[in-house]
């Protein structure tokens, strides 16, 4: 059982500012969160194996293909900066030679 006076403690940690209704719903809510993961962990779970998802997922790709654009030019007038052929970007890296 979570107690009003933890609300508060985790609600300032969060910076957050709750009214007393906030409070008193929070504690409620919380407690029932507690309250159930009191419940799973009477399970036994030896068998198991740990996952961090309860379905496989897997990214959908495709495969790169390179296709040159015609307007190269149109591409390159567009950008803020461009030395010769290419964009002009500001440098992130440190790199001392």
């Amino acid at each position: 059982m979570i107690d009003r006076e933890q609300v508060r403690k985790v609600a300032l940690l969060a910076r957050l500012e709750l009214t007393p209704q906030e409070e008193e719903q929070f504690t409620t809510q919380l407690s029932s969160i507690l309250d159930y993961f009191e419940q799973l962990s009477e399970l036994d779970v030896t068998d198991v194996p740990p996952t961090a998802r309860a379905i496989e997922v897997k990214n959908v790709t495709r495969p790169d293909e390179l296709q040159p654009y015609q307007e190269r030019a149109a591409i390159l007038s567009s950008a803020p900066e461009q030395e010769g052929e290419y964009f002009k970007v500001p440098q992130i890296l440190n790199v001392e030679e």
